[in-house]
């Protein structure tokens, strides 16, 4: 098990109801993690909508996570 910080933003923060969060997961790369969340908060976006951050470096999805690691999930984005 290891600590993992989040960082939501646009409509992942608004559906997860925060901007940042603290787990405890057994996933091992992004893509498990983002599936872990997206049960628990009934997130919208699939993975292939969104971009990941780990540790302030853009990451592919399959990139082990570590303990205290930081992770941003990163939706597109609006506007003109």
């Amino acid at each position: 098990m290891i600590t993992i910080r989040i960082q939501y933003y646009a409509l992942l923060r608004e559906q997860a109801g925060r901007s940042r969060d603290t787990v405890s997961t057994l996933a091992v790369d992004a893509a498990s993690l983002y599936d872990e969340l997206r049960a628990a908060h009934h997130f919208t976006l699939a993975q292939s909508q969104l971009r990941v951050a780990i540790d302030g470096e853009f990451a592919d999805w399959t990139t082990p996570l570590k303990d205290g690691a930081e992770v941003v999930f990163i939706p597109p984005v609006a506007g003109g």
